[in-house]
């Protein structure tokens, strides 16, 4: 079994127009709504290809129960740590081109006694998991370090653990030594300090992160596809998509494949492709089931550390 952690989790709305024009009234063509937030959306992406998951979240007000019931007809089991104040809602604009604009609501304060009761459903279910996934942002009154901790908690327990956050919580995350974290180029760049021109300079972030504790680094490279680094080598991985049309949860349907992939590290890099690249070919932040999915379609080589990353958008 798998289990997700989302701290932050929430409702995504997405709104499907022709084009966004500043200070204009636009005309909807299509809306969704669905369950959202990091974790959410992996323990989603697992459960759609039969594999045993459960997702752990603060649930809170009438927005948290319809949550819930979203999850339901996903088989998506849910452990549910009840708050004061309602789960959050965000908003995705879509383009005619895919050109995603999100907004995302902070979310609830969570009180000292509430992030405690998250901490201890997590410590629970630990021992029972294969991997123990925490991610996402954290709502007020977390701690910084609330993904440290959940690491520290999951290799206690003997579980592999995996992190896909950004800023001050990814970077304590990663001295708490996580068995793998999954970066986008964005936040790989803010850990380095420094941008990021090639995938040379990714190998070197990289390597420096496995030095430190860090077990395995995949980072999602948007259009450039993936590149995974670990103990017994380097990898990159990339598909084209047939059409971009929401690239909301996209990352987070990357690490559900490689998460889901029982095999050698760069049969799950493919399958991590091609899961991340059969995400934005789907509206809203639905995550693709296993007909979607064409991981013959995803080329993997060893990193050309010349190309550039120009332009990227990860």
């Amino acid at each position: 079994m798998i289990v997700t952690v989302t701290p932050n989790p929430s409702l995504d709305r997405t709104v499907q127009v022709d084009q966004v024009t500043p200070g204009a009234v636009h005309r909807a063509k299509q809306v969704r709504l669905d369950p959202g937030g990091k974790g959410v959306n992996v323990a989603r992406a697992l459960a759609a290809a039969g594999v045993p998951t459960l997702a752990v979240l603060p649930s809170g007000g009438a927005e948290g129960a319809r949550l819930a019931e979203l999850l339901a007809p996903e088989a998506v089991p849910v452990v549910e740590v009840p708050v004061h104040a309602p789960t959050r809602s965000n908003i995705a604009v879509v383009e005619a081109d895919g050109t995603t604009s999100k907004f995302n609501e902070p979310g609830p304060r969570l009180s000292e006694s509430e992030v405690a009761a998250l901490e201890t459903s997590v410590i629970e279910l630990a021992g029972r998991a294969e991997w123990l996934v925490t991610c996402g942002s954290l709502p007020d009154g977390c701690p910084q370090d609330l993904h440290a901790r959940i690491v520290g908690s999951a290799r206690a327990a003997g579980t592999r653990v995996a992190v896909d956050a950004s800023g001050l919580p990814l970077e304590l995350a990663c001295r708490a030594a996580p068995d793998l974290i999954k970066p986008n180029l964005a936040e790989l760049a803010e850990l380095a300090g420094d941008p990021l021109r090639d995938l040379g300079d990714v190998l070197e972030v990289a390597h420096r992160l496995r030095a430190g504790g860090v077990g395995t680094v995949l980072v999602s490279l948007g259009g450039l596809g993936a590149v995974l680094v670990s103990g017994t080598g380097a990898w990159h991985a990339m598909s084209d998509a047939a059409e971009v049309r929401s690239t909301v949860g996209a990352g987070d349907a990357m690490l559900a494949g490689y998460l889901r992939a029982s095999a050698s590290e760069a049969t799950a890099l493919r399958s991590a492709v091609a899961y991340g690249t059969a995400a934005v070919g789907l509206a809203g932040s639905r995550m693709p089931g296993l007909d979607d999915v064409h991981p013959q379609r995803v080329r993997v080589d060893a990193v050309d550390a010349t190309v550039s990353l120009t332009g990227v958008a990860a």
